[in-house]
């Protein structure tokens, strides 16, 4: 926190499809206090990291011109300060070792389960319990009083 306002999470969510895109945005838990960009294709990914816009990104794999391996190891060789978490319909095992290899810090698949990110946010950090239980209070009171006409 910073003077008692939450931090900011910069999420950059990468995919060619913007339906996968959007999908992707959804599953973000509504009550977090993040700053979502896009990018449409690895190049554009890359260009916004390096100008600073994600400290976490959800990578698509299989995108045309640079696929979300090559942003993987650009990543690695660039040393850029983002966490990925590699989003996609390609479940091979061979494919989850090598995004582990290029530095990917997890790998869920298509479509996106919300309560999977969910727990992957809390697990690295990027949403705390309080977060949560500011949004169970808020669903608590905006619950009609039993003694509500």
């Amino acid at each position: 926190k910073i003077n008692g306002a939450p931090m900011t999470t910069r999420v950059l969510i990468c995919d060619d499809s913007s339906l996968a895109r959007k999908q992707m945005a959804r599953a973000l838990p509504k009550n977090w206090n993040a700053e979502v960009t896009f990018a449409f294709d690895g190049r554009n990914a890359l260009e916004k990291l390096r100008a600073g816009a994600g400290e976490l990104m959800f990578l698509d794999l299989n995108m045309p011109e640079m696929d979300g391996y090559q942003v993987l190891d650009a990543i690695l060789k660039e040393d850029l300060p983002v966490l990925t978490i590699v989003v996609s319909g390609d479940i091979q095992p061979e494919a989850r070792a090598r995004v582990r290899k290029l530095g990917a810090i997890e790998f869920i698949k298509k479509p996106t389960d919300t309560d999977l990110v969910l727990q992957l946010l809390r697990d690295y950090g990027f949403l705390r319990a309080e977060d949560l239980e500011k949004d169970q209070e808020q669903a608590i009171t905006d619950l009609p009083s039993a003694d509500a006409p």
